[in-house]
């Protein structure tokens, strides 16, 4: 099921950004209120969120998946405008669509794929374990160095190092039983 809300996700965005485009002029307008496809998109997500919750029947649920996903499209379609207060066109947009596809790809194969995930992790000693926290503390200053920041940027690496380098000692002190690697 996850596959197919996932799936119709991408659908229900795609569709909204490309009829955007073609037709920014084309608006539902009643009493003075303009319905973004968000209101759409938010009815479809309570819809079929209550139904796979409230229904006993499973071969409604990839009815209800297809449903969750289109919806979840048309509000993330909608996040720039939302998060922008107006300005359709923004990047902002694009950003939070591929954060929240990734994001939503992370969680389904970790469910689908727990025991080994599991497994991995629960496979590594204290001290591997700080070193990769230092690894990933230190890709992140690429953020701050990509932006003209050399300072911060050398801060957050050096800190990064300086984990590792905790996390190297730990390893050796206690003889975890993973290697490093």
């Amino acid at each position: 099921m996850a596959f197919l809300a996932l799936f119709f996700f991408v659908v229900g965005f795609s569709a909204a950004r490309i009829f955007a485009t073609i037709y920014p002029s084309v608006v539902v307008q009643s009493s003075g209120i303009h319905f973004h496809h968000f209101w759409y998109g938010l009815l479809m997500l309570v819809v079929a969120g209550w139904l796979g919750i409230a229904s006993n029947r499973p071969e409604h649920d990839r009815a209800y998946a297809v449903i969750f996903g289109l919806g979840l499209g048309l509000i993330g379609d909608e996040t720039g405008l939302l998060l922008t207060f107006g300005d359709y066109r923004s990047e902002l947009t694009y950003v939070i669509f591929v954060v929240g596809f990734g994001v939503a790809i992370m969680v389904f194969l970790a469910i689908r794929y727990w025991e080994q995930l599991r497994d991995e992790l629960f496979r590594l000693g204290k001290g591997e374990r700080v070193v990769y926290l230092g690894i990933g503390i230190a890709a992140l200053s690429a953020l701050p160095l990509a932006f003209d920041r050399v300072i911060i940027g050398l801060v957050v690496l050096m800190l990064g190092a300086s984990v590792s380098v905790v996390g190297i000692w730990l390893h050796r002190r206690r003889g975890d039983q993973s290697d490093i690697g």
